[in-house]
């Protein structure tokens, strides 16, 4: 991968720099020979995203960042350009592998351009600053110290704030580079992780609740692209899940994009369960069809895990002895992120990642439906075979894949 993927410009004839936004990256620096792979797939997701956006970007990797900047010739006036940038950043937040998304004036490598910007960025605030200077370049003629005390001064005698080194209101970066100088104030919060794709595919169980889209999202983060399987408990049901999964699934799409839904009716299959003699194993061998079913699905999309929301304890089908016998019913590995989440930790995720407030939307869920009185804690994967052998549970697996719809984002 070459140092710069596309044409970084000139500097814009903007009075005070030109505003960019500035990516930082997080464990993706810490990568070894495979690296450039990692920014290779990141540079593709942040590019899509940014498409999203209508704003065309040229973007430059540095060392630990990537700089994105509007595309020259594409928008007039500081007041377009500044816009078009907050509308990125505000975007590049979703994206996993970012850790961090600032909103610079890119400068040239003067102390007059520096200093220019920098009384520009803190005309409007109050209290207290501080300078943080970092060097990239060593070359620049200015130290840190002396970039610091010389901006600082600055500062004081345009706008009369006061100095606080320790716990400042306001602290401005300059982040001296190779070809330019970034200048700005905070930043705010990325995803963090890994670039989507980068860990492979894998299909997620979607069932409407709480716990599963926080699942998926989590396994996003860690750089496996998903595909969703939503099972529907049509035709004993209305259609209100669906909507409620296919919500969730354009949620959670801002992370990933290009999301897929597939919906598997499966009501029927439900009852035939219910008459094979399931009884206080309803429900487990219902979660083990749709494992099969998602492990059809999976091996149709080259998808290489299955993702559940089970979190340990939680309900009486994720005990240890049922997550095994869970475990049992396919070859591809289950991934589970939420193990050892409690519920009120899930809930506090699904609310940040804006989740929750869909999943407490009231709908009839399939599993709501034919369950036993009591339900078996402890199955036994014998038991369970046994049912399933008498339906050919491998063909119905196969069939349910077959007839699933897709809804694309």
């Amino acid at each position: 991968m070459p140092h710069t993927t596309a044409h970084q410009g000139q500097l814009a004839p903007e009075r005070t720099g030109e505003p960019c936004v500035l990516l930082k990256l997080g464990e993706i620096v810490l990568k070894g020979r495979n690296r450039r792979q990692f920014e290779r797939i990141l540079h593709q997701n942040i590019r899509a995203a940014a498409r999203e956006t209508g704003v065309p970007v040229d973007l430059c990797l540095r060392a630990g960042v990537i700089m994105a900047r509007v595309a020259d010739g594409t928008l007039r006036g500081e007041a377009g350009r500044a816009e078009a940038a907050a509308r990125l950043a505000e975007r590049m937040r979703d994206v996993p592998g970012i850790v961090r998304v600032c909103q610079p004036l890119r400068v040239a490598r003067t102390a007059q351009a520096v200093v220019d910007a920098a009384v520009a960025l803190t005309a409007d605030k109050d209290g207290t600053f501080a300078v943080r200077p970092r060097r990239r370049d060593k070359r620049f003629p200015l130290t840190s110290a002396e970039l610091a005390v010389l901006v600082g001064r600055e500062i004081q005698n345009a706008h009369g704030l006061g100095v606080d080194l320790r716990h400042p209101d306001t602290e401005v970066f300059i982040e001296v580079d190779t070809e330019e100088v970034f200048v700005f104030t905070g930043g705010l919060p990325g995803q963090g992780g890994l670039p989507v794709g980068m860990s492979g595919r894998a299909v997620a169980l979607m069932s409407g609740g709480i716990d599963s889209p926080v699942a998926a999202y989590r396994m996003m983060r860690r750089g496996l692209r998903c595909s969703f399987v939503h099972f529907s408990g049509i035709p004993l049901t209305g259609p209100e899940s669906i909507f409620k999964a296919y919500a969730l699934v354009r949620g959670l799409d801002r992370f990933q994009g290009r999301s897929r839904l597939f919906v598997v009716p499966f009501g029927k299959a439900q009852q035939a369960l219910a008459s094979s003699g399931a009884d206080r194993l309803q429900i487990m061998a219902q979660r083990r069809l749709m494992l099969k079913t998602g492990a059809a699905l999976a091996n149709r999309l080259g998808g290489s895990a299955l993702i559940t929301g089970d979190s340990l304890g939680q309900v009486s089908s994720q005990t240890l002895a049922n997550i095994t016998a869970l475990d049992d019913a396919v070859t591809l590995p289950i991934l589970r992120p939420l193990i050892g989440w409690d519920k009120s930790e899930i809930m506090a995720e699904g609310r940040r990642i804006g989740t929750l407030a869909i999943s407490e939307l009231p709908d009839q869920d399939c599993c709501t439906l034919l369950t036993p009185r009591r339900v078996e804690t402890r199955a036994r994967i014998d038991d369970l075979r046994r049912i399933e052998g008498r339906l050919d549970v491998a063909d119905l697996a196969e069939e349910l894949a077959m007839s699933a719809q897709e809804y694309r984002q």
